[in-house]
């Protein structure tokens, strides 16, 4: 199996997603080995004999891609023995000439809690988890989005991932079963904020493997239960003109991406 390493003198956050974007092109496995804060030459000469050893145990020249702003600890990564791509470099030079503008290189720049919109995550995720489930009511004024729909059809997750990654102060409320009664409608404290709420649904196979997985052989988890529960939701959905999307096939960056691009909400992260 072929090794990629994703090397940094910060995070190496950005390697990773830049790294991880070009391998998930290859249907193929990879061994992956992340090295964040290689900021000393000694560390650098550490990695390197980690690469070199790489190299020697499987035979292949490890891929090696890297983010350094140290343009000295730069160069010696340049030159491990594995095939190495360094983003920075690939790509800051040709922007310099075109913005017209040098870069100022800084390290810990993008991912630090010095990054000016990392107080803003960060009380975005407390709202998310204060908020999370129906369990506070009183705050949705404050919401930039409310996501509603059944237990366990990824609301909560996708609530944490708008806030970490964007800054989006995401609400959730979930349907029960106490909520569908004859017909299930908008409750009023929703109705105050519906130009606020998106839905989500699921396939019923797909909720009923998740909440077996929870509640098994319960009424929360049986086929008919579910089919019940989204059927209703869908329903009111349509009724009262909510958008929606539906989360089977999507992970939680996509149902995400695709709620921003739904609604047009402002990000506070890129």
């Amino acid at each position: 199996m072929r090794t990629a390493f994703y090397i940094s003198d910060g995070t190496a956050i950005t390697s990773e997603v830049f790294g991880h974007a070009l391998l998930s092109l290859f249907p193929i496995e990879f061994e992956h080995i992340t090295i964040p804060f290689v900021e000393t030459e000694q560390h650098a000469l550490e990695v390197i004999s980690q690469i070199k050893s790489s190299f020697e145990a499987s035979g292949d020249r490890p891929l090696v891609f890297y983010t350094m702003v140290n343009v000295e600890i730069g160069k010696i990564i340049s030159n491990s023995p594995g095939i190495n791509y360094d983003f920075l470099n690939q790509f800051v030079a040709p922007l310099e000439k075109v913005i017209g503008v040098p870069s100022k290189p800084e390290k810990h720049r993008t991912h630090s809690i010095h990054e000016k919109t990392y107080d803003i995550r960060i009380e975005a995720v407390n709202y998310a988890l204060a908020n999370d489930d129906g369990s506070n009511l009183k705050d949705y004024q404050e919401a930039d989005i409310i996501l509603v729909g059944v237990s366990r059809s990824g609301k909560t997750p996708t609530s944490l991932y708008l806030a970490l990654q964007f800054g989006i102060k995401a609400a959730n409320y979930p349907f029960t079963e106490e909520d569908m009664g004859d017909i299930l409608k908008l409750p009023p404290v929703l109705r105050r904020f519906k130009d606020k709420l998106y839905g989500l649904t699921i396939s019923a196979d797909r909720l009923h493997a998740i909440r077996s997985e929870r509640r098994a052989n319960s009424r929360y988890a049986s086929m008919p239960q579910c089919r019940m529960e989204l059927r209703e939701v869908e329903n009111l959905y349509r009724k009262e003109k909510i958008p929606f999307i539906n989360s089977t096939k999507f992970s939680v960056e996509e149902i995400s991406a695709k709620i921003l691009a739904n609604t047009g909400l402002k990000r506070k992260k890129y």
